[in-house]
């Protein structure tokens, strides 16, 4: 599951914690979700589009009603110093104990990284820190009935309603293909699904059958999810064998650098009329497009690097860099340290 929610999936998250963990009761005194306008408009373009029986989807609603833990739980950080600190952040996600756990999530699963590295050209590492954040290597998937979630993102808050109910039409649609009964899905409060934490539209999109089993599952198949990601870094343009992100230093004014985003279109040139460096200013600056990344800790000096293409893909799976910035740290740390186990040193 940053900044934003994304994608995708992963898509979507805000100051990136993957909020699988989050799970609660249905506001008891809500009403269902049927008697809404809103819904009953969106059960009519379901039937008109898509087919549904309107009396089912109807019946189904019935069931759902606001859930106030997730309404909760989308909501930014009351205060702007919890809602972006790089420290506290990294700390949760980058930790001995998820580089430990995913070395043995690794050599558990060496067969079908080392396949999907050569399939889809995805470093085993980038697959396994992804899946490392977001599920903490599946143990942590979610508990939230999925279409309670997501209808109650859809039809309670305004905010991100246009994608939410887009995820919920991809969601039903999920279900029907996969015979699956809607309210039977357990994901977390944004809707995602699964070991790799894909949004609805993802999973149809770019979820593999790894296993070669006849059938995707994202919950109980951890070659279905190891390929799945694999699978939409590559679409979302990964570059095979290309760097992902360089520590930077800065000594001029990087406000401009930095709200250019995280996609790579900066210049030399432009880094270096700003006063960026690498290396102390003993290396040359990448011929390669760059992006400035900031990442802030309140009360401790700015951290910067330089993420490229590789960097912009992980920010594809969910949309802040503090969440691309700790995959692909996280990565390093599990390839560095089961490089030193295996070695036996």
């Amino acid at each position: 599951m940053p900044r934003r929610i994304t994608a995708f999936f992963c898509g979507l998250i805000l100051a990136a914690l993957p909020l699988a963990s989050y799970a609660g009761k249905p506001a008891a005194r809500a009403p269902t979700y049927e008697t809404m306008p809103a819904v009953r408009d969106f059960i009519r373009s379901m039937h008109e589009q898509h087919g549904f029986d309107v009396d089912r989807l109807t019946a189904q609603f019935a069931r759902v009603r606001p859930n106030q833990a997730v309404l909760k739980a989308i909501q930014p950080a009351a205060v702007p110093e919890q809602q972006r600190s790089w420290q506290r952040y990294r700390d949760r996600f980058v930790n001995s104990r998820r580089i430990d756990n995913g070395v043995a999530f690794w050599n558990e699963n060496g067969v079908e990284l080392m396949r999907a590295q050569a399939l889809y050209g995805v470093p085993a590492e980038i697959i396994v820190a992804i899946i490392g954040v977001e599920t903490e290597y599946g143990q942590n998937m979610g508990r939230f009935s999925v279409l309670e979630a997501l209808a109650s993102l859809a039809f309670s808050y305004p905010p991100r309603a246009d994608f939410f109910r887009a995820e919920l039409e991809q969601f039903l649609l999920l279900t029907r293909e996969n015979d699956q009964g809607p309210l039977d899905v357990k994901g977390s409060y944004a809707g995602a699904i699964g070991i790799p934490q894909f949004m609805p539209s993802s999973l149809r999109r770019f979820a593999v059958d790894f296993d070669g089993d006849g059938r995707i599952d994202l919950r109980g198949s951890v070659a279905d999810a190891i390929g799945s990601v694999g699978h939409f870094l590559q679409r979302h343009g990964w570059q095979e064998d290309a760097p992902v992100a360089s520590p930077a230093a800065v000594s001029g004014e990087p406000a401009n650098l930095v709200a250019a985003g995280v996609k790579p279109n900066l210049a030399a040139e432009d880094l270096a009329r700003n006063g960026v460096t690498v290396n102390g200013g003993v290396e040359e600056l990448p011929s390669r497009p760059s992006a400035l990344i900031d990442l802030v800790t309140p009360g401790l000096p700015t951290e910067y690097w330089l993420g490229f293409d590789n960097f912009y893909v992980i920010t594809r799976y969910n949309r802040s860099s503090f969440y691309a910035m700790s995959v692909f740290q996280l990565a390093e740390a599990i390839k560095n340290t089961r490089g030193i186990d295996s070695n036996g040193k």
